[in-house]
C-alpha cells in the first residue's frame, strides 16, 4: 500500500499525517510512541512497542472513591474467624 502526503508546518515543527487505515494497519493509536530512522537515504519509521505508559497521578487515582465505597461496604466480611476451609 503506497499513500501520498505532504510535510507541512505545525509551529516549529514539520508535520507529517498519518492516515486512519495506515494506523489500523500497524495497530497505532494517536499518542503513541514511534522511532526514526534514516537507513540508505531513506526514512524509516517504526512503532516503539513494549513501553509501559506513563501515568499521570490524576488518571491513576480516578476511581478511587468508589473503589474505597466498596471496600468499606465489604469490611464485615473481613471480620470473625475462619469457619470452614478457608485460607489464612
Amino acid at each position: 500500500m503506497t499513500v501520498t502526503t505532504k510535510i507541512r508546518r505545525q509551529g516549529g515543527a514539520a508535520v507529517v499525517t498519518i492516515p486512519p487505515a495506515i494506523l489500523k494497519m500497524m495497530q497505532l493509536e494517536v499518542g503513541d510512541q514511534l522511532s526514526l530512522e534514516m537507513l540508505n537515504g531513506d526514512l524509516v519509521v517504526k512503532p516503539l512497542r513494549g513501553l509501559k505508559k506513563r501515568y499521570k497521578l490524576s488518571e491513576l487515582l480516578e476511581g478511587n472513591d468508589i473503589v474505597s465505597g466498596l471496600n468499606a461496604e465489604l469490611a464485615w466480611a473481613m471480620e470473625g474467624d475462619p469457619v470452614g476451609h478457608e485460607i489464612s
